[in-house]
């Protein structure tokens, strides 16, 4: 019986089997979701991109964003994630 009241969060020891290419959904969240649509389409381009709103937080501080499309390779799923990330209208991307 484990009795730590602090147990170690769950890591997986194996890299996912991730057939390329394939679709791949980013979730993207900021402040403002002209900008963020702007940003996205600056950074990933605005061919063979589909762009849906997702969710708006209850005070309205925050929206996200879905970001699907089709990754060649996990260099360029990593990539994308990355650029998104540090785009200074994106808060976090999932």
């Amino acid at each position: 019986m484990n009795l730590d009241p602090f147990p170690k969060p769950f890591t997986c020891k194996e890299k996912p089997d991730i057939k390329y290419p394939c679709p791949w959904l980013y979730k993207v969240i900021g402040t403002d979701e002209d900008t963020l649509r702007k940003a996205i389409e600056t950074i990933l381009g605005k061919e063979d991109l589909l762009i849906t709103k997702s969710h708006t937080s209850s005070g309205g501080k925050y929206c996200s964003l879905n970001v699907e499309l089709v990754v060649e390779d996990e260099k360029s799923r990593l990539r994308n994630y990355n650029n998104l990330k540090n785009h200074a209208a994106v808060k976090v991307v999932l």
